[in-house]
């Protein structure tokens, strides 16, 4: 059943989860991160976390070591341990001087990377000796503001993607934390900064979202022309590349090894299959609960959001969009289960949404849209 909470009318434009999914941390497009605790159906705010001093752009919360990362337009990032119940901020040394884009944990915690405007992804590492966060650069070739990042399994290799129309695959190898690589399908060679791929975004649009499937073999990525593309490492870098008639996506994640969830400016959740030969096809929209409600039209929901919205009769029915967000979906995350199979996963909305889809199990979900 998809559970939905609502957090204001501001919108979210980056939410994560703790581990045991109790506690939430979203920003609500300002500064401050809140901290939510689930008590029942009810979310109680428990903690603010106003470091930064511009717009939050990406939040990452560790599940095993419960430390939560954050970076903003102000160029900073913070990360915060819980010390007797209340989160202590450190300052991380990021080098940069254009706004911070996006942030991500590296599997094993050890390290995590930033993305900015400043052309550049900070791969970031803590130095016992000094007790502090520090950063190395990879740099080139990157041409424009990096707007997303995966971490491959391996916790070496991250993908980026680019407002220069380009994803790729570097090496983020720190040899003080971590022992060498073993050889992988996108390459063997991997120094801090090597780039072992590049690829474009399909025809001409910026890359919104990166995401690594589970094995690591595969990177898919949407960009701002409605596009959706998959490279398969173990296929020669097989690339397959579809542009939909939709709305741009602005969020995508593996939900099993051959199916993907993308979402964006069509405020609804869309599922991509990709299949063993590597051909990607488009299955279907998965808000269809909420496309049935709204064909009926129920005479509660209709003179509930008059009441609300102050609107005319003839005006309601124009003003709602056909979908449970009312507005762009702006993050995505898993909830229950892994990219292997996921049972549940969250989307956020610049309409203030949290929407929880429950698809059960992606064998089920793909039964019902009649898809063997």
């Amino acid at each position: 059943m998809t559970e939905i909470h609502s957090f204001g009318v501001e919108p979210i434009m980056c939410h994560a989860w703790n581990k045991d999914r109790t506690q939430l941390a979203l920003s609500p497009n300002n500064n401050e991160v809140h901290i939510f605790r689930r008590e029942g159906d009810k979310w109680v705010q428990t903690d603010v976390l106003s470091q930064h001093d511009l717009r939050v752009t990406s939040i990452d919360w560790a599940p095993n070591t419960n430390r939560i990362v954050t970076c903003s337009a102000d160029r900073n990032a913070y990360v915060w341990t819980q010390v007797d119940g209340k989160w202590k901020p450190m300052l991380v040394l990021l080098r940069i001087n254009r706004a911070a884009t996006c942030v991500r944990w590296s599997p094993q915690e050890n390290k995590f990377a930033v993305g900015s405007g400043a052309r550049l992804i900070s791969v970031c590492y803590f130095e016992e000796e000094n007790d502090w966060w520090v950063s190395k650069h990879i740099k080139k070739p990157i041409r424009s503001t990096v707007t997303s990042i995966d971490w491959h399994p391996n916790n070496i290799l991250l993908a980026c993607g680019s407002t220069d129309f380009k994803a790729r695959i570097f090496s983020a190898y720190i040899k003080d934390v971590e022992k060498k690589p073993e050889p992988t399908p996108w390459g063997a060679k991997m120094p801090l900064g090597n780039m072992m791929a590049e690829f474009s975004s399909g025809t001409s649009g910026w890359v919104h979202s990166v995401s690594f499937s589970a094995d690591g073999n595969r990177l898919a990525w949407v960009g701002h022309d409605s596009s959706i593309s998959v490279v398969d490492a173990t296929r020669a870098m097989l690339l397959s590349t579809i542009k939909t008639q939709f709305l741009p996506y602005l969020t995508c994640s593996w939900a099993s090894p051959t199916t993907i969830i993308a979402a964006g400016y069509d405020c609804c959740p869309m599922l991509f299959r990709c299949d063993d030969q590597g051909q990607l096809t488009f299955v279907d929209k998965l808000d269809k609960s909420q496309k049935k409600e709204m064909d009926g039209f129920s005479a509660m929901r209709k003179f509930r959001n008059m009441d609300m919205r102050a609107m005319k009769d003839n005006n309601v029915g124009d003003t709602l969009l056909d979908s449970v967000h009312q507005n762009a979906v702006t993050h995505m995350t898993v909830y229950a289960g892994t990219k292997i199979g996921i049972t549940k996963f969250c989307t956020t909305g610049m309409d203030g949404k949290m929407v929880i889809w429950d698809v059960k199990s992606l064998e089920a979900a793909l039964s019902d849209l009649r898809i063997v």
